[in-house]
């Protein structure tokens, strides 16, 4: 089998697979080969039958990526070995060497520990230390504010540690315009800005107002160990070019940019972004958290608001018959379309949003020259360049734009996310792969999207206006009125396959429940799929085949363009046709020929198609399918386990004969000849 790692020392360590060959919708030979060199990083090897065997899924963890040195961690200093800098207004007194106050500022020109304490009005810390020693600098209770730059400027340095002195407040503010050397220079550019290494670490508090541009930023790597940081910047709060990295903290975050970023995209093994744990409070224009190659979170607790939250994402056209899993022509592979049961979404007005959101605008200001540049803003959750792995943590995320997006991979393996979105839920340019966790879905446009995706574990909620999950190709295009949301972009190499071989995933879509523009392989967990209630959808859309060897899988939905596994699947399934539409809460209660349970569902949605898969079913099994009634048993999402079930009417008794069972209320019937390698398509009357 074909294997790759993707990214560099710095990127995820997946091990992940997609299709290196075109699948074609039109050949179950094609198809069946291409499957048969998938690998997929949810844990899952995918074989020509479409059995699932186990492969160790590996993501990356802070300790892979960033050190933290001992120096990081020292926050002890004593007044014998330090210099005390006490400010005074517009002055400072200085008690021992390395520092010299002058026309209303302090300059440090040698490494060593520096005390300050006091008010320094309108002036700036300096250091500029040529030996590249380390500079330890305690803030035990300061305000600083410099009206035209920096109030803390680190212009050279071999490594500067703030320490926030335990029990103490302490602010650093700055201007709305900086006043420059000349019009080439333009930097500094936040209130505290290094061009050294960055630490801060401590117990105390630090409130930053950033009026010009951003909060902190360090040209290098920014560490944060511990504390608390209120940040308020009038472009991005906390800016790590190298790295950003967060062992613990108190982080809140008010920035009209981008939350927190690294920006390194010249050096492959730099600009990721690495957190252990902490508490974190982002209100961003922008993205949350956005890293320039890898972003990486073992633990914390993050509530994120981008854009203004999903109240302004951009308006879509809806997949009413022709999305990214159906091009059109629905004869090949996936039964012919009903005539009349296409639906056309009309776009709606694009809500205008906030200046801040719709765009960024930095102000470059020297004594004579202004510059305003605008670009399209980004305002996504949590967002990376490379992959993303979660770990684990704790997310509650209201974004405008994708809640986590990837221009590669993404990784869950535990943790809970809480999304509500005016776009995907999650989304990655190529592996979408979840092995653990809960994740809850309750607003997007399309649920999980990705180039491949695979779920081996977990807990999965989905609600979404369009597909709930979406393996894709190409580009989206959904966008109505070309507004500020980039168009997602998937991997040309992908094979298009979602693998789902753990886990409980549950969907209420508008749009396909499951919906892939290659195939899906499907070797255990339980799969709930609620909607569409229009006829040019279905709860299962796929171009290629449906391979089932395990698992529970059940599919409430429209049936004009139903489809149902694959007749090559090795576990058995019925597809049942009702005559007319039936209510949302209608039971649904298979059983066998002995009086034996095989399921109690109730479809969240109306519905007149259901597809039921179990390994419970099996070949010259005989079976009678029943609507309406109740049952006394406990009931999650729609699925009733134990207790007894009464009341309902019988509406066919059949044999099961072969692979894939299609019934009307008349009994056993055809697939509709014009099916394609699916195996779906609208049932003969």
């Amino acid at each position: 089998m074909d294997k790759y790692i993707t990214g560099s020392k710095v990127g995820i360590l997946l091990l992940c697979a997609l299709l290196m060959s075109a699948c074609s919708t039109n050949s179950t030979t094609a198809q069946s080969e291409a499957l048969a060199d998938t690998t997929a990083a949810s844990g899952t090897t995918v074989t020509q039958d479409g059995a699932a065997t186990g492969v160790q899924l590996a993501s990356a963890k802070l300790t892979d990526l960033v050190t933290f040195d001992e120096d990081d961690s020292n926050t002890s200093w004593t007044a014998d070995q330090s210099t005390d800098i006490a400010l005074a207004g517009t002055s400072a007194v200085i008690d021992g060497t390395g520092a010299e106050s002058k026309d209303g500022s302090v300059t440090i020109t040698a490494a060593g520990t520096y005390v300050l304490s006091g008010k320094l009005n309108d002036g700036q810390i300096v250091i500029n230390n040529q030996d590249d020693g380390i500079v330890h600098l305690v803030l035990n209770g300061v305000n600083i504010s410099d009206s035209d730059n920096a109030a803390i400027y680190i212009k050279e340095a071999g490594k500067v540690i703030i320490t926030l002195e335990d029990g103490t407040e302490n602010s650093v503010s700055d201007g709305v315009t900086y006043v420059y050397a000349d019009e080439a220079t333009d930097e500094p550019s936040a209130a505290i800005f290094s061009k050294a290494d960055l630490t801060i670490n401590g117990t105390g508090k630090l409130s930053v107002s950033a009026n010009y541009n951003d909060g902190i930023t360090s040209k290098d790597d920014l560490k944060i160990m511990n504390g608390t940081l209120e940040i308020k910047a009038a472009d991005d709060g906390m800016v790590g070019k190298d790295l950003v990295a967060v062992q613990d903290g108190k982080l809140s975050i008010t920035a009209e940019g981008d939350g927190i970023k690294s920006t390194n995209d010249t050096e492959a093994d730099k600009g990721f972004i690495a957190i252990a744990a902490g508490t974190f409070d982002i209100k961003a224009g922008n993205d949350g958290i956005q890293a320039e190659t890898a972003l990486v979170i073992d633990d914390g607790t993050y509530t994120v608001v981008t854009g203004g939250g999903n109240v302004n994402g951009e308006v879509k056209t809806g997949d009413q018959g022709a999305g990214m899993g159906m091009r059109g022509d629905r004869g090949q592979g996936t039964g012919g379309k009903t005539p009349g049961t296409s639906e056309t979404s009309t776009p709606e007005t694009k809500p205008e949003m906030p200046a801040q959101e719709a765009s960024t605008t930095k102000m470059t200001t020297t004594t004579t020259t202004t510059t305003t540049e605008s670009e399209t803003a980004s305002t996504k959750g949590l967002k990376a360049g490379g992959d993303i792995s979660i770990n684990n943590g704790m997310f509650t995320i209201d974004s405008a734009d994708d809640a986590v997006h990837s221009n590669s991979n993404i990784a869950i393996t535990d943790g809970e996310l809480h999304i509500q979105t005016g776009d995907d839920g999650i989304h990655a340019d190529a592996l979408v792969a979840i092995s653990g966790g809960k994740i809850d879905i309750t607003k997007s446009y399309e649920g999980i999207e990705g180039a491949n995706i695979a779920i081996s574990g977990g807990e999965a909620n989905v609600v979404s206006s369009d597909d709930g999950v979406n393996v894709a190709g190409g580009n989206d295009e959904a966008t109505a009125g070309g507004g500020p949301q980039e168009q997602d972009q998937f991997s040309e190499a992908a094979a298009n396959v979602l693998t789902i071989s753990g886990g409980m995933l549950t969907v209420d879509a508008a749009g396909d429940g499951l919906d892939s523009n290659g195939s899906i392989v499907m070797s255990g967990g339980t799969v709930i799929v609620n909607g569409p209630t229009n006829g040019g959808n279905g709860s299962l859309d796929f171009d290629g085949s449906f391979e089932q060897s395990g698992g529970t899988l059940i599919a409430a939905g429209s049936s004009g363009m139903a489809q149902a596994p694959s007749d090559t699947s090795s576990q058995h399934a019925i597809s049942m046709t009702f005559p007319q539409t039936q209510k949302a809460g209608t039971l649904v209660h298979l059983e066998d020929s002995e009086g034996n349970t095989i399921l109690t569902f109730a479809p969240s949605k109306d519905y007149q198609s259901v597809v039921i898969s179990s390994p419970e079913l099996k070949d010259g099994g005989s079976y009678t399918l029943y609507s309406g009634g109740t049952s006394t048993g406990s009931e999650v999402n729609g699925l009733y386990t134990d207790g007894d079930y009464t009341g309902g009417t019988q509406i066919v008794a059949f044999e099961i004969t072969s692979n894939i069972t299609w019934l009307n209320e008349s009994g056993v019937t055809t697939a509709n000849t014009n099916q394609g390698p699916g195996g779906g398509g609208r049932r003969n009357p």
